[in-house]
């Protein structure tokens, strides 16, 4: 029989794990057949998936973590290695997972331990959620989304921010402002620190922006201020929102001069808003309705607040003829012993606007007109709570008084829902609901005779 040799193969050099795939390059670099395209090897970034350097979007190659819980004194603990942040770089430690008491079985404490691994291993958690939040609020949220706020919001953020924020979250990364210590902070923190409920609500929205952003931006995977629940309000009896009689609107009136008291009267007479009031211009004004499509809010220009807001609304000719009045009034200021008179209004091209400064014509600030024309008229009547607020919560109410259908307030008030007119607007009981407590009234002293 005829023997038979083995021939030889060359052995080719396996890539160990940890190269990445360096000697396979290698091999490709040396091999004669290199030319040949069938005998060509696929780059290591290609063939291993991993990604590009670049910003958090992109994924990261993840390592599977299944590291066993030990016992440590009182308790079980977990050491799992978890990506931060040092200095803008990216780098890797190990941390300390506390798990559960030492007296649990280990077999429940392995399963606390997979919950814990799960995000890790799964890919819920991101890379970029690895950053500071006072890092990424300070170089991403402020110079990048707060711009596209109103000026008078991003007042109120940046104050909610660096008073509550900052001192409650901004040692923390943002994969440790979880639900459950967001909720702890609610439920702990604030519900002994005497803010109002509406303080609390508004520092609930501001959080929920910031984080919102964070997974639009792909920071996070999810929002964890999603579902945040305040504390009970414990303020007892809700306040209802006070308005004026026609009675006192009538007396305040007289007490305030021009422009602020048209400014008032058309106010309460067509419920607009004081940043839709200031921003009227004289082509929105026609002969039996108002057309609001701009607001100034302290050096603001915008669109009105909601897009049920942008609307034309009908408006009584008595408001119509006091806005048509300003062109000829002429009011005088003291200056010292200098007494200065002034046209109210300086210019009355479409453009221009209806309530205009009075020394120099430029927009009305809402704040000084109501702190040094309405409030001290008002507080000589006795109605310290006269505000902007006010006029369109009595336009609201009126409204009520003379009959006017739910869904005709609802349009004139330009709200999105029926229920904020009738729940919060709307402060006054109807005759009927009278009538019928005094039925009921009759009744029972009929059955007690």
């Amino acid at each position: 029989m005829a023997q038979v040799v083995p021939i030889p193969v060359p052995k080719r050099p396996v890539s160990s794990p940890r190269d990445n795939g360096k000697s396979s390059a290698l091999l490709n670099l040396n091999d004669p057949n290199k030319g040949n395209r069938s005998c060509s090897i696929v780059g290591t970034r290609a063939n291993t998936g991993t990604p590009l350097k670049g910003d958090f979007e992109r994924m990261s190659r993840r390592r599977f973590q299944n590291p066993a819980p030990f016992r440590r004194g009182r308790w079980w603990y977990l050491q799992t290695w978890q990506d931060v942040f040092v200095a803008g770089h990216l780098k890797r430690r190990k941390v300390w997972v506390k798990l559960a008491p030492a007296s649990l079985p280990i077999r429940e404490v392995r399963k606390i331990a997979a919950e814990k691994l799960r995000p890790l291993n799964q890919g819920l958690e991101s890379i970029g959620s690895a950053t500071n939040f006072a890092a990424y609020v300070n170089e991403t949220y402020i110079p990048v989304v707060m711009p596209t706020l109103a000026t008078s919001t991003q007042e109120r953020y940046r104050g909610v921010i660096a008073n509550y924020l900052l001192p409650a979250f901004g040692q923390l990364s943002l994969r440790e402002a979880t639900h459950l210590n967001i909720q702890r902070y609610f439920s702990t923190t604030l519900a002994t620190s005497g803010l109002s409920h509406e303080s609390k609500d508004k520092i609930r929205d501001v959080l929920s922006s910031v984080l919102g952003s964070a997974v639009r931006f792909g920071v996070l995977v999810k929002n964890p201020a999603e579902n945040i629940r305040l504390p009970a309000d414990r303020r007892g009896k809700r306040n209802a929102k006070p308005y004026l009689t026609p009675e006192q609107f009538d007396v305040l009136l007289a007490k305030i001069s021009e422009p602020y008291a048209t400014m008032v009267f058309v106010a309460l007479y067509t419920g607009l808003r004081v940043s839709e009031l200031i921003g009227l211009r004289w082509n929105d004004i026609y002969d039996d309705s108002i057309t609001v499509d701009e607001r100034y809010c302290r050096g603001d220009w915008g669109a009105p607040k909601t897009e049920s807001s942008a609307a034309t609304i009908a408006v009584n000719r008595v408001v119509i003829e006091r806005i048509l009045r300003l062109k000829s009034l002429t009011v005088e200021v003291r200056a010292g012993r200098a007494v200065r008179k002034y046209r109210v209004v300086k210019s009355d091209r479409p453009s221009d606007l209806v309530f205009q400064s009075v020394r120099d014509g430029k927009p009305i600030r809402d704040n000084n007109a109501l702190i040094r024309f309405i409030k001290p008229a008002a507080r000589e009547l006795g109605l310290p709570w006269v505000n902007w607020r006010c006029l369109r919560t009595s336009h609201a109410t009126w409204l009520k008084m003379a009959g006017a259908d739910v869904k005709d307030a609802q349009a004139l008030l330009r709200h999105s829902r029926a229920s904020t007119t009738l729940d919060i607007y709307q402060q006054f009981v109807p005759e009927s609901q009278r009538r019928a407590v005094d039925r009921l009234t009759t009744l029972g002293s009929q059955r007690v005779n």
